[in-house]
């Protein structure tokens, strides 16, 4: 199945995972949101305009990693534990 070898490609990191380079700035974008997200600038949604997003592309794309990473805060704030199936 073709998800299969996605995922399997994953599993090495999505820089090695033979993705278009429209989603590598996608998700190095993410990535720095995520992990400083204080750094965060103009000139890093600019770069996802460069890779063929629009406003509403980068805003969506903001809205999910931020609603993720609030509610994973959420969950680990309130020691919500994993369920099991989700840890394979």
């Amino acid at each position: 199945m073709k998800d299969d070898a996605l995922l399997a490609r994953l599993d090495h990191g999505y820089e090695n995972a033979g993705l278009s380079e429209r989603r590598l700035a996608m998700l190095r974008w993410v990535e720095k949101l995520t992990r400083t997200p204080g750094a965060m600038t103009r000139a890093d949604a600019q770069a996802l305009m460069r890779a063929g997003f629009d406003d509403a592309d980068v805003l969506a794309i903001c809205e999910v990693a931020s609603y993720y990473a609030y509610v994973n805060r959420i969950a680990d704030g309130l020691g919500v534990e994993v369920e099991p199936w989700t840890e394979e």
